[in-house]
């Protein structure tokens, strides 16, 4: 599972058009994580409903007890909630540690600002549709960009975009020719696909970053460059200051800290 959920770096990107609606209302779930090195309080949005569901599910289940904090890299974000983890059974009522994906929920409305929550997943070269891990989460730091940052992480969403579009058509190009039979060489399902990529950047405008979020990401910071490609489904409202003080712990060359930060347990405040 680790080799899977260490991708995190990688940009496979989703074309915009598929986000969800907006959230509505003041009726989001509150949580608390308590860790060895502080508690971390949490809104989960309603407008992410698998997701927010799922972690209810696995925290009911008390999955997360025990669970450390794997990954941890300052500037950028800490991740848990790899069941590996755990020096004690996974509870009988938990999932199994098999791995298992949930589909994703992009929004416009969430995006990668500092203490958002959101889930990890595995690269688009096997993971096309971007689903989400089921268990995996990370919570962002980051850090401030000025506009000539997010030109450039705007650039990049935009190559990337494309290029995961490409390959998508691709493999649907392929999957259609074999489905009906036909034999196609590779020359000619590339020639077919760039047919219908020419058609589609006919038709899509390239992704600007909103200028709401802009501030944000210029007075509080975060990592602009994941946006729209891994879910965020909340965000710490309280707590900011423990996810620096785990960001800056010291740690292996894998991004695993040398001394153990545990996630001791998540209780549900209000729903």
């Amino acid at each position: 599972m680790n080799k899977i959920f260490k991708m995190i770096l990688v940009l496979p990107i989703f074309f915009f058009a598929l986000y969800c609606n907006a959230p509505g209302g003041n009726e989001n779930t509150i949580i608390t994580i308590k860790t060895t090195l502080g508690d971390l309080k949490i809104m989960l949005y309603d407008g992410t409903p698998v997701h927010r569901d799922n972690f209810i599910k696995l925290i009911n289940s008390g999955f997360y007890e025990g669970v450390s904090f794997h990954r941890v890299i300052n500037s950028f974000m800490i991740q848990a909630g790899d069941p590996a983890t755990r020096n004690v059974p996974i509870p009988s009522n938990a999932d199994s540690l098999n791995t298992y994906s949930i589909p994703s929920e992009f929004n416009r409305s969430y995006f990668h600002k500092k203490g958002s929550l959101a889930a990890a997943r595995e690269g688009n070269d096997v993971n096309p549709e971007m689903r989400s891990s089921g268990t995996q989460f990370y919570i962002v730091q980051g850090t401030k960009h000025n506009d000539d940052e997010l030109n450039l992480a705007e650039q990049r969403i935009n190559s990337n975009i494309k290029q995961a579009m490409f390959n998508k058509i691709v493999r649907q190009v392929a999957d259609s020719a074999r489905l009906s039979g036909k034999s196609l060489t590779d020359a000619e399902i590339q020639e077919n696909a760039s047919l219908k990529m020419f058609q589609y950047l006919s038709t899509n405008e390239d992704y600007k970053i909103p200028d709401d979020q802009r501030i944000v990401y210029r007075n509080s910071g975060g990592v602009p460059r994941l946006d729209g490609t891994y879910t965020v489904f909340g965000e710490v409202i309280e707590g900011l200051d423990v996810v620096d003080k785990i960001a800056a712990v010291k740690t292996y060359n894998t991004d695993k800290p040398l001394n153990d930060i545990k996630i001791i347990k998540i209780k549900i405040e209000s729903k």
